[in-house]
């Protein structure tokens, strides 16, 4: 039965990549149709791979014929439109450059260039352990943690918390490399850079300087918001209550009473009566 249904799955996963495949083949040759019998208009694309904060120079793009009939939202038609300008994400090979791919004019180029107006690109210093033994990589997102003492109303320390002061954080930097690796292999760095907004860089530069921060990684498409609540070092190195002794009944202050002496009887006979008497038994 298992091989019944192993051949059934084959057959319907190779009916699907018939259809797939058919249905792909007639879109590229209906597009084929349109650009031959359509207008043309040059498009501007990256002639090679190029990363994220690159200043563009003419040299890194070229254009291509694309059909005028099918334009692209925010695409260029003229190299001199995209040079001078920095790139906000990374782009491959002969992929279309979009506005939304370029920073402003005047943003300038390399890491700044890449960070968003409003927001603020804040660093913090890292070892293996803070950095997730490297796998805290650029594009990657972390929750960030920080341990310290509860300072009082008087100034004096109180008890230590860990809490989670920042989540769903973008790292854009780990060190000076603005890339992950595309084999996804870690790298011990001695900073990681976070995009924050003002408020939460001012949180930030509080926990480094006053605390211990630690980095949490997450699922980049994992952007809910959990909100954990603080955990004291009390509660979690607290003693464990001993366990309640059994409780003894208690005796009787007053002692039971004896039995009572069962009396001795004697049988007297007078004549033709006879009689029993009881004594106490003392």
């Amino acid at each position: 039965m298992n091989r019944n249904r192993l051949l059934a799955g084959l057959a319907a996963a190779a009916l699907l990549a018939l259809i797939l495949s058919s249905f792909v083949y007639r879109e590229f040759k209906r597009i084929a149709s349109v650009s031959a019998s359509g207008p043309m208009r040059s498009i501007v694309v990256a002639a090679e791979p190029l990363e994220l904060g690159t200043r563009l120079d003419a040299s890194m793009l070229r254009t291509i014929a694309w059909p005028a009939n099918a334009p692209v939202a925010g695409m260029f038609t003229s190299i001199q439109d995209c040079v001078n300008r920095a790139l906000i994400t990374s782009v491959a090979e002969n992929e279309p450059i979009m506005a939304s791919k370029l920073a402003s004019t005047d943003s300038g180029a390399g890491l700044p260039a890449t960070i968003p107006p409003g927001m603020r690109g804040l660093s913090v210093a890292v070892n293996n352990v803070i950095g997730v033994a490297g796998f805290v990589t650029p594009g990657t997102k972390v929750d960030v943690l920080v341990t310290g003492a509860i300072i009082g109303a008087n100034g004096a320390a109180g008890p230590t918390i860990t809490r989670t002061i920042l989540e769903n954080v973008q790292v854009l930097a780990a060190g000076q490399k603005t890339q992950q690796d595309r084999d996804g292999k870690p790298e011990t760095v001695p900073v990681i850079t976070l995009l924050v907004s003002p408020e939460h860089a001012a949180i930030l530069a509080m926990a480094s300087s006053e605390g211990k921060i630690q980095l949490a990684l997450r699922n980049t498409v994992d952007t809910r918001m959990v909100n954990p609540p603080p955990v004291s070092q009390a509660a979690l190195f607290a003693e464990a209550d001993p366990p309640a002794p059994a409780r003894r009944a208690r005796k009787s202050r007053l002692a039971a009473p004896p039995p009572a002496a069962t009396p001795y009887t004697v049988e007297v006979i007078n004549g033709g009566k006879r009689e029993v008497k009881s004594f106490p038994n003392e």
